[in-house]
């Protein structure tokens, strides 16, 4: 009998040990869900780096002449082909077109739609009448960080076409799971000695990072 008792209790802790370890699974598992959601609203990703290469004071006027060059970042992080735009002045703004999407994809990571999706339209410099425009990407064409045929295919030439029209039309959005489309313009006194870093935020908008340039690179 004590026998049959003993098995009875082995056979209950065993059973006991593994409901355990099957709610400690779906626990850790929900916690790694959990962990990631978090890491997926909070991600970022450098998007553009600009640098002044010359920078020069009217004593007449008593304002700057200042050349930049502006490093953009495709999808996959690596550098495009730099521009340099020459402005009177140094208070810069970049104009961007920042699409995000419905938080449910941000919080899944999805492999599409898990990030803002942003276009550099321009650089400019507000000063009324004089007002100094460059453009980056034209509008209605396929952005060059986010091209994958050289030269681009009728189909990627018609998903762009798609999003250009979706983008600016917001009754079209939520067909896509766009939760907003909107114009952004990030800018900074730009000077000499500093590296700015426009980042991009999988959640939100745009902001610029700046910090010294190393030693090693100054002249």
């Amino acid at each position: 009998m004590f026998t049959w008792i003993k098995k009875a209790l082995r056979n209950l802790i065993i059973l006991a040990v593994f409901f355990l370890l099957f709610i400690g699974y779906f626990k850790f598992r929900d916690f790694l869900l959990l962990r990631q959601v978090i890491h997926n609203l909070k991600a970022e990703s450098r998007i553009a780096e600009v640098l002044v290469t010359d920078s020069s004071l009217d004593e007449y006027t008593r304002k700057y002449t200042t050349t930049i060059k502006f490093l953009e970042y495709d999808v996959k992080g690596r550098p495009m082909k730099p521009r340099f735009f020459t402005f009177k002045g140094n208070l810069i703004q970049f104009q961007t077109l920042v699409a995000r999407f419905d938080d449910k994809y941000v919080e899944q990571g999805h492999r599409l739609k898990g990030k803002s999706v942003y276009l550099f339209l321009e650089a400019f410099v507000l000063d009324g009448a004089r007002t100094q425009e460059f453009t980056i990407t034209p509008v209605d064409e396929i952005p060059e960080g986010y091209r994958v045929g050289d030269p681009p295919n009728a189909l990627e030439r018609e998903i762009w076409r798609h999003f250009w029209k979706v983008a600016l039309e917001p009754a079209a959005r939520e067909k896509i799971g766009l939760k907003n489309a909107q114009i952004e313009a990030p800018g900074s006194v730009f000077v000499p000695g500093t590296i700015y870093t426009l980042i991009i935020e999988h959640h939100g908008g745009i902001r610029i990072d700046t910090r010294p340039i190393p030693e090693i690179l100054k002249s």
